[in-house]
């Protein structure tokens, strides 16, 4: 067994866990690039010989402790003032530990004791610290132009005997900044933290179902690629910790944490969540869900999908917020874009003109940012569907430009190829649109957008009985999306093609409870009332649509729905004739 004394360094960079679960790739790009641009040459400079990369792990060993003390120094000094400067590979910051020992050489390994404690010390380091043993700073002391902190006998695992240890003062650099991500200033993504929810029932059982419902949230909203959520071996380190949500969101670097419990009652089960804005502690969304046990797996899939439904579009509504608070001189990219979406919602023909700027301005700001061009789609989508087009052509053209920009942007989107059957649909390739809806819903399920657009594709091609079971899964899975108007208008047509007028008014009547005018709200239940005889009723809510669109008529009505099935918008038309509408 062969054995030398070696100066050992140990680094270790901080936040990797948490690091990889916002960015898995960009993480690793950073980290090479540091690696290469940074921690390599120095080591190189200073006679070193890397023997062990383990993740994030660096192990180093010198034959001097001055070489190994000396290049830790400027290796920390390089990497915070490249913070600082935003410059480099930034956003990355390491623990180091230092040890003088005996080790055994295991080919091009090191084992032993002397590995151990560097490492056991690197794990007492500060972030953007030093950590060394009293072996080796009595090497380095005198030697090296550093201030030397006594940190007394530490206990570390897996170690017989304290061991005395140092920090280093790095007073020639800039003090160490906060590493926690940056993500509120200058992501283009919100984030969100999912912890375990807590088991309020004391049966083990229980405990592996709360465990499971929140793998299976951070899994769903993982296939949202506009949100960043936080991996689960970093949410779940809070397991069993009563800390402050605040506290929690400062240290994940999150904007939203969801925090729930379960709890167990015979054959039933209640469970609670809650959406929490971080920096404010304002509650955004609270739900409760009760539910008969009978299949555990079912339940938890059931839940889930309730939760994931309900929380997305909130998460949308508290972004538009945030954006559309903030003063316009100080915007990013994704603040832009979302101060579009607020004015996209709004759907008037001035606020559609707005919100196609602001999609146009956060891509000259952004152009690699794909949901802008999807944005864009919505828009020029909604001019049309909305006769407030001045060349529906020229939009529908648009639109297909820009839904190909978001899918070569990201072709792993969901909602870039829900922007693709948005311009197919919008252009009356109904058939087309079909193949682009089923790829966004294979990679993200979840997207209620997507199934609409089946479901609308079909009413559009005559099919009734195709469309109902994808409109009522996208109300089901969302149901506080604020595309809730349109979901509804095209059940009601799918149940007027279907010759249920009293469903087709129902629905109808849901439809004009929601948000913004909408003229195909009041078209599909003047229809269900014309057919159903109901003239009177019919009477005032003409009146009431005329006041909002002024050409409202049955060739207005023809000219821009998109129904490319003839019998079946010839059946809609003659229900407007029969409620009393004018044909232009």
């Amino acid at each position: 067994m062969e054995r030398r004394l070696a100066a050992i360094l140990v680094a270790d960079l901080v936040g990797y866990t948490r690091l990889m679960g916002q960015d898995e790739a960009g993480t690793l790009e950073r980290l090479k690039a540091v690696r290469r641009e940074v921690i390599e040459p120095l080591i190189s400079q200073h006679n070193g010989r890397i023997f062990k990369l383990v993740g994030d792990g660096i192990l180093v060993e010198f034959a001097s402790v001055v070489d190994a003390v000396t290049c830790a120094i400027e290796w920390q000094q390089a990497i915070i003032q490249a913070r600082k400067a935003g410059t480099g590979p930034t956003h990355l910051s390491f623990r180091i530990g230092l040890n003088l020992g005996d080790v055994i050489v295991d080919g091009e390994d090191l084992l032993g004791d002397g590995v151990n404690i560097a490492a056991r010390l690197e794990a007492q380091a500060k972030t953007d610290g030093i950590c060394l043993s009293e072996d080796a700073y009595r090497q380095a002391t005198g030697k090296i132009k550093a201030e030397f902190e006594d940190l007394g006998k530490l206990e570390l695992k897996n170690v017989n005997q304290p061991v005395r240890a140092y920090s280093i003062a790095l007073s020639s650099t800039v003090p160490p900044m906060d590493v926690s991500p940056t993500l509120i200033s200058s992501s283009k993504k919100p984030s969100i933290a999912v912890l375990p929810f807590h088991n309020l029932s004391g049966e083990i059982d229980q405990e592996y179902f709360a465990d499971g419902v929140s793998e299976d949230i951070i899994s769903a909203l993982s296939r949202n690629r506009w949100l960043m959520v936080i991996a689960r071996n970093s949410s779940f380190a809070y397991k069993g910790e009563a800390i402050d949500l605040k506290e929690i969101g400062g240290q994940l670097g999150v904007r939203y944490v969801l925090d729930g419990s379960i709890r167990k009652g015979g054959n039933r089960i209640r469970i609670a969540a809650q959406l929490i804005d971080a920096a404010s502690e304002k509650q955004i969304w609270s739900e409760r869900y009760d539910r008969v046990l009978e299949d555990i797996f079912a339940v938890q899939d059931e839940v889930t999908e309730a939760i994931v439904g309900a929380i997305a579009p909130e998460l949308d509504k508290a972004e538009q917020q945030r954006a559309t608070s903030k003063k316009s001189g100080n915007l990013n990219a994704w603040e832009i874009y979302q101060r579009g979406m607020w004015h996209l919602y709004k759907r008037t023909k001035e606020d559609l003109m707005q919100a196609r700027k602001r999609f146009e301005a956060a891509l000259s700001q952004d152009p690699s940012l794909s949901l802008a061009y999807s944005g864009l789609v919505d828009a020029l989508y909604y001019e049309v569907v909305l006769g407030l087009a001045e060349s529906p052509e020229e939009n529908c053209e648009c639109a297909l430009r820009s839904a190909r920009m978001a899918v070569e942007l990201d072709p792993d989107d969901a909602a870039a190829h829900c922007a693709m059957g948005k311009a197919r649909i919008v252009g009356r390739e109904h058939e087309n649109a079909i193949p682009d809806l089923k790829l966004a819903i294979e990679l993200n399920p979840s997207l209620a957008w997507a199934h609409y657009g089946l479901g609308a594709a079909a009413v559009f091609l005559g099919n009734a009985d195709q469309a109902i079971p994808h409109l009522e899964d996208a109300i089901r899975l969302s149901p506080r999306d604020q595309h809730m108007g349109s979901y509804m208008v095209r059940l009601a047509e799918a149940h007027l093609l279907k010759r249920d007028y009293r469903l087709a008014i129902e629905w109808g009547r849901k439809a004009l409870q929601q948000q913004g005018f909408q003229w195909s709200r009041y078209s599909v239940v003047l229809a269900g009332l014309g057919y159903s005889g109901k003239t009177e009723e019919a009477e005032r809510l003409f009146a009431e649509c005329l006041a909002h669109r002024p050409d409202f008529s049955v060739s207005m009505v023809r000219r821009c729905h998109l129904y490319t099935h003839a019998p079946a918008l010839e059946h809609y038309l003659q229900g407007l004739r029969k409620a009393g509408l004018p044909e232009g």
